[in-house]
């Protein structure tokens, strides 16, 4: 059967219990979007996204995704995979195209959108972004990540920057994101840089 250009899909939420009762919307998806869903759950091997896309249901995040399964030969799934975008190693980092910063420890991770870290409180010449920018000393290529179409890098820091970093935390305009970044002995930064 050749790919479909449109899905019809079935959206619900995974935070539903067996009590509680949520909503299900139906949208018409192109099928590329789909097939990125898919691949950022499985990986671009194209036997398993045959066989999601058979089986007719995928969990994504707190969303589950039901369409009506159907047969496909490997050879479409994969041509269908090629055409997506692809993994770069040796894309180069792009800082003006940086979404988002998290700062990672054993087991926390902190979140910054561009915007949040840009604004600057007043009377300040710098913002938080800029002091994240200075640290990422050439990150390393990690991934393409289909759901946010963006690439992956990751930044390893030495003691002295993240020292520098927690201090800087002041410019955020967000007194709790500052004192949760002073409080955590964080050793990397995952960047995400939009293609």
């Amino acid at each position: 059967m050749p790919v479909p250009d449109i899905i019809r899909v079935k959206l619900s939420s995974e935070a539903a219990e067996f009590v509680a009762l949520t909503s299900v919307v139906v949208r018409e998806l192109p099928f590329v979007e789909l097939l990125e869903h898919v691949v950022s759950a499985t990986g671009p091997e194209a036997a398993r996204v045959r066989d999601i896309l058979k089986r007719g249901s995928l969990v994504s995040g707190a969303t589950r995704f039901r369409w009506q399964g159907w047969e496909h030969e490997l050879a479409e799934i994969e041509g269908a995979i090629a055409a997506l975008p692809q993994p770069e190693p040796t894309r180069p980092f792009a800082a003006e195209r940086c979404q988002r910063i998290t700062l990672l420890a054993h087991a926390t991770r902190i979140e910054l959108a561009r915007e949040a870290a840009e604004q600057r409180r007043l009377f300040k010449q710098r913002s938080y972004w800029q002091s994240l920018m200075e640290a990422a000393v050439a990150p390393q290529y990690v991934a393409y990540l289909y759901k946010d179409h963006a690439d992956h890098y990751r930044a390893h820091l030495t003691p002295q920057q993240r020292e520098r970093l927690q201090a800087e935390s002041a410019l955020l305009k967000f007194d709790s994101v500052a004192k949760q970044i002073q409080r955590t002995s964080f050793d990397r930064l995952d960047l995400i840089v939009a293609r």
